[in-house]
């Protein structure tokens, strides 16, 4: 695409600018109420008495008469609204580890469809630092205590519940990426062009049998009248060591190095501590998301842990073709996460 060609700017409530949004947390942060903990615990102490893997986790076996309506306004905002929402108030320091991952798995499936995030077919993740180089390139950033840099997840939409704090360090950062996309255009339209060729990001290992080590995707994916990002730089860097990849040129490296000044600009991005018992939200498709490098704490139980949901939602936005590289599919409800055959799909409580 050249820079005469490139769409409008972007004009939806996607676009925002962190300082503004900073100062308005009670249209993204809500409070769970004592009504809505105990319907919660129900939901997730009858699950959980079938005995079922907690990956069985549906709609219509996990009722919320009272939260759904909250859910699907929730739901309405990140797909089609600002991208982003914190729920704050599960008290994990007294449910059991079960009851509380059942929770916040039932609280997804509100959400959308959870999808497997890595090779093991987990279908929970635990963000912890397992003390593995973060310059490994078979190596997941968020295995390790560095800093993660802004990016997005292979899913439409991402769930993080906090279990435990770090000693220090940690906080979540949010942008827009439709608002990246508009200082670009706007500001330096030949470097947003190029952000439209298909460049290759990394797989860190996690390849399926006869597929590619690396996936080839446009940051910048115009379709539909929807501007959809994916992003990671860290992984679109480490791809180059692939001779068959989409080699970066100048003018690349030009136009990623902007993208990465304008989100770590204090004028676009917020950032957010997370308490134990905070859920937070994100729409990939409009938002990248970063973790803030942080120190542990020294003693085992009280380490950084945070759980996770990748999540497909089958309201969700239309994507181009070419995402199936990525996501095995494009059709909402049964995209993303990490497809490996013939690996059961499960969701683990410990790491």
């Amino acid at each position: 695409m050249d820079a005469h060609s490139l769409p409008g700017p972007i004009e939806s409530a996607s676009v925002w600018y962190g300082p503004q949004v900073a100062e308005s947390s009670h249209t993204w942060c809500f409070a769970l109420d004592e009504a809505d903990l105990v319907e919660l615990q129900q939901a997730a102490e009858r699950f959980l008495d079938t005995g079922a893997d907690i990956s069985g986790i549906r709609v219509a076996g996990f009722p919320l008469p009272r939260l759904s309506a909250r859910l699907a306004a929730w739901h309405e905002r990140l797909v089609n609204g600002a991208g982003f929402a914190l729920l704050r108030g599960l008290p994990v320091d007294e449910w059991p580890r079960a009851v509380s991952a059942a929770a916040f798995y039932g609280v997804g499936a509100h959400l959308g469809l959870a999808r497997p995030q890595n090779a093991q077919g987990h279908m929970l993740g635990h963000v912890i630092d397992m003390g593995f180089d973060a310059k490994d390139p078979r190596v997941r950033i968020y295995q390790t205590h560095a800093r993660q840099t802004f990016h997005t997840d292979s899913c439409d939409i991402v769930g993080l519940l906090c279990l435990r704090k770090s000693r220090w360090g940690g906080e979540s950062a949010l942008v827009s990426s439709n608002t990246i996309y508009n200082a670009m255009r706007a500001r330096e339209p030949a470097l947003a062009a190029a952000l439209f060729d298909p460049l290759a990001t990394d797989r860190r290992g996690e390849v399926s049998p006869g597929g590619q080590a690396f996936f080839s995707i446009p940051v910048f994916n115009w379709y539909r009248g929807l501007m959809s990002t994916i992003y990671h730089r860290q992984y679109i860097d480490s791809a180059q060591r692939f001779a068959e990849a989409f080699r970066l040129s100048p003018l690349h490296v030009e136009a990623l190095n902007y993208f990465d000044s304008l989100a770590e600009s204090p004028a676009l991005h917020f950032m957010m501590d997370f308490e134990p018992g905070d859920m937070q939200f994100v729409h990939n498709h409009t938002m990248l998301h970063d973790r803030m490098g942080f120190e542990d704490w020294p003693e085992p139980d009280r380490r950084r842990h945070l759980l996770r949901l990748w999540l497909s939602s089958p309201s969700a936005r239309p994507l181009p073709p070419v995402y199936a590289e990525r996501y095995g599919s494009v059709r909402p409800g049964e995209r993303g996460g990490v497809m490996m055959p013939a690996v059961r799909w499960y969701a683990p409580l410990e790491p």
